[in-house]
């Protein structure tokens, strides 16, 4: 068997071309192409088509391989509940050189028996877990996205051997023995992709490759803030419930919430820098075990409006201040409550913050089981 190398300029994408090496996949054809990091083998996923790939990689049947697709929406095809640190990440890397790993529940393995045939859910999945990766190159991208069937893509290199980052490294492997090349140059980066799990433990790094655990940390770190008018009673109080709340979601002491990916904050909208919570917002959250006497306050900018995932404001005049900072804000700025405020219990009096500190409560539990981890 001849390899049919097709030269593809990145910047003059021949679809018809493209079309072409998309049918072959789907007809059961192995198709080399260039990622961003090395070139892929593209499969389809079905049982003649991986035997093939599995031999020809010199590589055994148990292992599973990373399902690619051509643009970072088709993840929920495959993952029914993305966690919020993972649906950061993909939204702040993909398309990019980032292989993530997903867990799933037995729930989710039972929705997807019902969208997948056997042979795909028993090639794709894993220990209720599948790998993805969405490559950052227009090659790859309209390749995969023309495809009509789910496909993997291994790096192009024998088990053991380095991976090919070019067209010519592609055939001195595989010459004569994959049916089409995809030649578009060679790769950006020249190696291998990072992959990380997210799950219950958070991120872990499961591959070194293009990103850091550094990068890649501070990519799907998620911030809560918490706005009312001082910050010394509401907000105060909402950012030491919610931290308690969503540390026992996660399982964690609060103090650990920012090694696990979350940051809980809050701010008043009055400008008030420095001043400690009030003694009545320190009793009524000292009453359901959370500690507020370090609170300072401090004052909305634009930087935190723009650092922060959600923003959960206790009055519509909040939200209007938020957005006045920051008008881009709209979408992940909300009220606390949902369609109702919450009233300034300032100079009332012991009782009126204890209810305050009880309606926020019942607020962040809404919020907090809302949240994918």
């Amino acid at each position: 068997m001849e390899t049919k190398v097709v030269k593809i300029e990145p910047d003059k994408i021949n679809s018809a071309e493209i079309r072409e090496a998309a049918r072959l996949v789907d007809d059961g054809g192995l198709a080399a192409f260039p990622t961003e990091t090395v070139y892929g083998i593209a499969c389809k996923v079905g049982a003649k088509s991986l035997a093939r790939l599995d031999n020809l990689k010199g590589r055994g049947a148990e292992k599973y391989y990373t399902l690619h697709i051509g643009q970072k929406t088709d993840v929920e095809k495959y993952v029914p509940a993305i966690g919020l640190r993972a649906r950061k990440l993909i939204n702040k890397v993909w398309p990019g050189p980032l292989t993530i790993v997903f867990e799933l529940t037995d729930g989710d393995i039972k929705k997807q028996r019902k969208k997948f045939k056997k042979e795909v859910l028993e090639y794709l999945y894993k220990d209720n877990s599948i790998g993805i990766r969405c490559p950052d190159n227009v090659i790859a991208a309209e390749l995969l996205q023309a495809t009509n069937n789910p496909v993997v893509a291994p790096s192009a290199n024998l088990t053991g051997q380095s991976p090919a980052t070019d067209a010519e490294q592609v055939l001195a492997q595989f010459s004569g023995q994959i049916d089409l090349l995809l030649d578009g140059g060679p790769c950006k980066y020249k190696k291998s992709s990072t992959v990380v799990k997210m799950g219950k433990k958070g991120l872990e790094v499961l591959r070194q490759g293009v990103y850091s655990r550094d990068e890649l940390e501070a990519a799907s770190k998620v911030s809560f803030l918490f706005v009312c008018t001082g910050n010394t009673c509401r907000s105060a109080m909402a950012e030491g419930i919610f931290g308690k709340k969503l540390a026992e979601k996660l399982g964690c002491e609060v103090d650990r919430l920012g090694e696990k990916g979350y940051k809980v904050s809050s701010a008043g909208v009055a400008g008030m820098s420095g001043f400690p919570a009030s003694a009545e917002a320190i009793t009524a959250c000292a009453a359901k075990g959370i500690d507020i006497k370090a609170h300072q306050s401090r004052a909305l900018t634009r930087q935190l409006i723009e650092e922060s995932d959600f923003i959960f404001v206790m009055t519509r005049m909040h939200r209007e201040q938020v957005l006045s900072i920051e008008p881009t804000a709209a979408d992940k700025c909300m009220l606390l409550k949902g369609s109702r405020e919450v009233a300034d219990p300032i100079g009332l009096g012991q009782k009126t913050f204890n209810d305050c500190a009880k309606s926020i409560e019942e607020a962040i539990k809404e919020r907090v089981g809302e949240i994918a981890i």
